[in-house]
């Protein structure tokens, strides 16, 4: 009978087999793990050495930083943030009056954002004081940011000028600036009038007007007082100087200038009246004669001319010098373009019809109570809405196209909560409909 067979000594080799393969799977996580703790401690080190850089080097940072912001701050790069946003009875652009003037009864207000000042009513305490303000706020309706250095005015009628002797809104910083009547503040909040700004208009800053500062006819100019110290005349020469105004021998002068000129000269008739105050003033109105007679505007009267009649003499002095050359008084401090009072697209005649008049009548002002009719959020009331549509439509808001090439007369504006619907004629503007906005 034969030994019986052992069958287990393949099974055993094989689990030799993966038993080895087990250790050197054992010994290559190991070595893994050694080299990863070596690299965390290597990293842990370079944490360490860099934290400790930091608190060497952050007071050396803090003083970069500022440099920096200081060095940007020379160069004029800055970031704008808006200390406010417009809320306005003009809600677009169309209709919106292109000065503040133009539209003295529209309304507006400005809150300042508490982002800003952690309390806002802080930075208003004192411009109760002023009642005017100068807004700088974005042209954020632009639509592009794209500029040309000559301009088209919509009072020019299609005449190009150069964009800084304009207030074109397409400009390469597009910053405007405005003058509003400040009514009231109340907490954070300003309330304005007279303004020509739509609602959401990102505001930059505000200013306090001062005429003293920002007026320059209420300026004093430097020779007023070089003339009180170098003044050769004397109290009892000074109305004889003056009474040169009885007979003037001047051609040049336009009929306006001349009456300006004896109008301030008439002043020191009451000389011996008024002793006291009269002597400053002769010779404030004689320092603004000799500013006068500087400008070499001045000329004598031939005997020829003598013997025209007054009308041409008139037409010669305007023929000669243009009225906007000639500089006196308060004229001789600040000067304008001649196109600006005298443009070449004239005023628009305003009217209502009756349906148009019976319309706005149904809205009641800001503060009524009354919920059953159309409500103003700014206006108050029909009077202030028919005074700022007449001076929006006076003005003739159309740009230059629809003015001109436009067969198409309608057109569409916003006031508050009303919606304008009128049509341009022939030097005017007829309202037709005055709807509530549709909300």
């Amino acid at each position: 009978m034969s030994p019986p067979v052992c069958s287990c000594a393949e099974p055993v080799r094989k689990l030799t087999q993966q038993a080895s393969v087990m250790r050197r799977e054992i010994k290559n996580l190991r070595q893994q793990m050694d080299g990863t703790i070596r690299a965390h401690k290597k990293q842990m080190s370079s944490l360490q050495s860099m934290l400790t850089d930091c608190k060497h080097e952050d007071r050396s940072q803090s003083v970069s930083k500022s440099s920096t912001e200081i060095s940007q701050l020379e160069q004029g790069r800055i970031q704008t943030v808006p200390i406010g946003y417009i809320s306005s009875c003009f809600t677009v652009k169309n209709g919106t009056p292109r000065q503040p003037t133009i539209c003295s009864s529209s309304r507006a207000s400005l809150k300042i954002e508490p982002s800003v000042f952690n309390n806002p009513e802080h930075s208003l305490v004192g411009l109760e004081q002023y009642s005017h303000i100068w807004i700088i706020f974005l042209f954020h309706k632009n639509g592009q940011m794209s500029y040309k250095a000559k301009v088209k005015p919509p009072r020019l009628n299609g005449q190009r000028v150069g964009v800084y002797s304009t207030r074109s809104p397409h400009r390469p910083n597009a910053l405007g600036l405005t003058l509003a009547k400040l009514e009231r503040i109340t907490g954070d909040t300003l309330h304005l009038s007279g303004v020509d700004i739509i609602a959401g208009t990102p505001v930059l800053d505000i200013k306090p007007y001062i005429p003293d500062y920002d007026s320059p006819k209420t300026r004093r100019d430097d020779t007023s007082s070089e003339y009180r110290q170098t003044s050769p005349f004397t109290d009892s020469q000074m109305p004889q100087v003056m009474g040169l105004d009885e007979e003037p021998n001047i051609s040049g002068t336009s009929s306006e200038s001349s009456s300006e000129l004896r109008d301030c000269a008439a002043g020191p008739s009451d000389f011996s009246q008024s002793e006291r105050s009269g002597s400053s003033d002769v010779t404030d109105v004689l320092a603004e004669v000799k500013n006068y007679v500087r400008q070499q505007q001045l000329f004598t009267e031939s005997p020829e001319d003598k013997q025209t009649d007054s009308s041409e003499c008139t037409s010669l002095s305007t023929n000669q010098l243009s009225s906007s050359s000639l500089k006196f008084g308060c004229e001789d401090y600040s000067t304008i373009a001649a196109w600006v009072r005298a443009p070449p697209v004239s005023n628009l005649d305003v009217r209502f019809t009756a349906s148009a008049e019976k319309e706005l009548k149904e809205f009641v002002p800001c503060d009524s109570t009354d919920h059953t009719r159309p409500k103003f959020q700014f206006l108050k009331g029909p009077e202030e809405a028919v005074a700022a549509i007449k001076g929006i439509l006076s003005a003739d808001p159309r740009s230059v196209y629809r003015r001109t090439r436009c067969q198409d007369r309608l057109f569409f504006f916003t006031l508050d909560t009303a919606d304008i619907t009128c049509w341009f004629g022939d030097g005017f503007a007829e309202v037709v409909r005055v709807k509530p906005i549709q909300s």
